[in-house]
């Protein structure tokens, strides 16, 4: 019986090891990455389809699933491999630019997001150094000195405010505090400026996700999810707990009780509902920021009807413990007087 095989280079009818038809394929790489990505897809290149146009009656076999159908079964010990020509630097050429291309359809925009969330938590963790090595040091200005904020510290060395009479007596200590003063108020400005740039940006790439949830804590969930195609792909229950990976492997070992939010703590319901709801605006919240992102990841334009789904369930939640509390505080009713 024939075996139906099918190459890079080609397609080929095998009968007794001998190859009895041949459909060579173009060794050029926009012709090579042109069938890759029909053999990806799980179709047919237009070599084979020219084979199984010449089949007739006969019955082949094939170890290739996409080449199955009428007349052609599939059987594992048919002939899989056929010598082809001897091109192997054209085959590495378009293997590389099938690659480049498909690092190019997985680039997502969002990763600049990432890099400056990334990059303003990282300014936080320096300035809270700067600025504890500032204030220490401009508080030896004085025997009875009080602590001094970093703030407060910077502007006076930069502002030459307060008295310094204890200060460095060397000149070249006197700069180089001032230099410092003048890092800590530069790393002050560089964050400001990235927090500016991450709220205009971001609404524009996620706008369901902007009106759901705020740019900056927007920004947060893609740096956490690392991107927003991820995102989108994540189910809502590991939305909910993004941010909180510490404490959920730590239930995971048994040493604590399961996270009932992450990052999501940030959005102004859940910080300020009581404690036992939190857990349940945070479900609620999440199952709209894993559709928010579907959507913003198919390109669509904002949706208010996400937002005002939340604030309905948040409504309903204080409502319901609104009455329960006006219900408690009625005074129990004495059974034995009901009796009477």
């Amino acid at each position: 019986m024939r075996a139906f095989v099918s190459e890079w280079h080609g397609a080929y009818l095998v009968e007794d090891g001998a190859i009895v038809r041949a459909e060579r394929a173009p060794l050029e790489a926009h012709d090579q990455g042109a069938r890759a990505r029909l053999r990806h897809g799980g179709l047919r290149t237009p070599e084979e389809e020219r084979i199984l146009g010449s089949r007739g009656e006969e019955r082949w076999v094939t170890r290739d699933r996409r080449l199955v159908g009428p007349g052609v079964a599939y059987d594992r010990r048919a002939i899989g491999t056929v010598a082809g020509p001897e091109a192997t630097a054209m085959r590495r050429e378009y293997l590389l630019a099938e690659a480049e291309a498909a690092l190019a359809a997985a680039w997502d925009p969002s990763i600049h997001v990432e890099e400056a969330v990334r990059a303003v938590r990282d300014l936080d963790r320096a300035a809270n150094l700067v600025g504890e090595r500032l204030s220490s040091w401009v508080s030896r200005d004085a025997l009875d000195a009080m602590p001094v904020d970093a703030a407060g510290a910077a502007r006076q060395l930069l502002e030459a405010e307060g008295d310094t009479t204890l200060g460095p007596a060397d000149p070249a200590l006197v700069e180089a505090r001032r230099a410092l003063a003048g890092l800590y108020r530069a790393i002050g400005t560089t964050r400001e400026a990235l927090e500016a740039a991450v709220a205009a940006s971001v609404p524009s790439r996620t706008p369901n996700l902007s009106d759901l949830l705020g740019p900056e804590l927007t920004a947060s969930l893609l740096a956490q999810a690392g991107g927003l195609d991820r995102l989108a792909r994540l189910p809502s229950s590991t939305v909910q707990v993004l941010g909180a990976e510490r404490a959920f492997f730590a239930h995971l070992r048994g040493r604590a009780p399961p996270p009932r939010h992450g990052l999501l703590f940030l959005h102004p319901s859940i910080q300020s509902a009581p404690r036992k709801d939190r857990g349940k605006l945070a479900r609620a919240l999440a199952g709209k920021v894993a559709i928010a992102a579907r959507r913003d990841a198919a390109g669509s334009a904002a949706d208010p009807a996400l937002r005002l789904a939340f604030e309905r369930r948040e409504a309903a939640l204080r409502a319901r413990r609104t009455g329960g509390a006006a219900k408690r505080s009625r005074p129990p009713l004495d059974r034995a007087a009901d009796d009477r």
